[in-house]
């Protein structure tokens, strides 16, 4: 026989408890009342101290506690619970319910219960005289106790698809986070860092504001690696992510193009101030050791730096920008050139 805590964590997982009212229930309710010919109907869930009505006609209460509960008597039996005359049985002769007002003499009451056996609570009726149920009323109240609990099944796959669909959601969010992140670094990867290039410098006419852009290269990577290995390598290209997210805006854009190499958008900047934060970042990283093992290697950058144009291509623009990335390297390195 299951638990009163099985039945507890049964009755929490369909979430109906102090929900408010809802017309599919009350319909029920006044139903059940309508076949009975009872001025009182209830939909009552047993919890581990009260009874909670989520419906009721005729009695003009949500609650009440546990201990005056005719419901918690009958969710111990099977099948219908009817007491015929509440004066007459022992169980309830103390019961304030029916020593005072409102003076209850006949109760009826339908399970309601889960798919694997657990009665949550009833759809009963009552009246304040005794009475008897005809075999229908009692076949017809039973039923209406089995479309309550449709009800309450079809809540709980709704509140279940509606989960999965934002389990979903969230899944798509992070996978297409995932396919716009270069995996090591964080950063913007080649392909969503291209797109975005591509949309920015689309928008150029109808934007009057100036954007720049930077084409970073870590000097002597290779050797960097032949000389400490590839995790060092590794280590290098996440403090530069690190100290590069310290030193753009949130506005700005990271990208990593390839191997050493990265790109940054700055939208509303021009080239003058695109070289202030260029050279920033420069002496930044040339500053900081990449916080590795001993001996801790520091590393500097090449930067080119051109302006965004509407009268230059996308293509026009990456290859001057690559041109000047080259002479930056050409001419000693750890230096940032402007595009003429």
């Amino acid at each position: 026989m299951a638990s009163e805590q099985q039945r507890l964590a049964a009755l929490r997982r369909y979430h109906i408890l102090d929900t408010p009212s809802e017309s599919s229930f009350d319909d029920i309710a006044q139903l059940a009342a309508y076949v009975c010919d009872t001025p009182v109907a209830v939909i009552n869930f047993i919890d581990d101290r009260r009874q909670w009505f989520k419906s009721e006609v005729g009695l003009g209460v949500r609650e009440t506690p546990l201990d005056i509960s005719i419901c918690a008597h009958a969710i111990r039996q099977e099948g219908l619970f009817v007491v015929q005359d509440t004066r007459e049985d022992p169980r309830f002769a103390g019961n304030p319910l029916i020593t005072g007002e409102p003076y209850l003499r006949f109760y009826a009451g339908a399970l309601l219960t889960t798919p694997e056996g657990l009665a949550l609570g009833t759809l009963c009726v009552l009246d304040y005289q005794p009475r008897i149920l005809s075999e229908r009323q009692q076949t017809l109240l039973a039923a209406l106790a089995r479309q309550v609990m449709r009800l309450l099944e079809l809540g709980r796959t709704n509140r279940q698809q509606a989960e999965m669909l934002n389990d979903l959601d969230q899944t798509r969010e992070k996978l297409a986070v995932l396919a716009a992140t270069d995996p090591l670094t964080g950063l913007a990867n080649r392909r969503a860092f291209s797109a975005l290039l591509k949309q920015h410098h689309q928008q150029l006419t109808s934007r009057s504001e100036p954007a720049s852009l930077l084409m970073i290269d870590i000097d002597y990577f290779k050797q960097l690696n032949d000389d400490y290995g590839h995790q060092v390598g590794d280590d290098a290209l996440l403090h530069f992510a690190r100290l590069a997210r310290n030193v753009f805006r949130a506005t700005d854009t990271i990208g990593r193009w390839g191997g050493e190499e990265f790109l940054v958008l700055l939208p509303n900047t021009d080239a003058d101030r695109a070289l202030v934060v260029a050279e920033r970042l420069r002496s930044t990283l040339a500053s900081t050791p990449v916080p590795t093992p001993a001996p801790q290697p520091t590393m500097t950058v090449s930067i080119g730096l051109v302006e965004l144009s509407t009268t230059r291509s996308l293509s026009a623009t990456l290859k001057r920008l690559d041109d000047t990335l080259y002479q930056a390297k050409q001419g000693g390195r750890n230096q940032t050139r402007v595009a003429i």
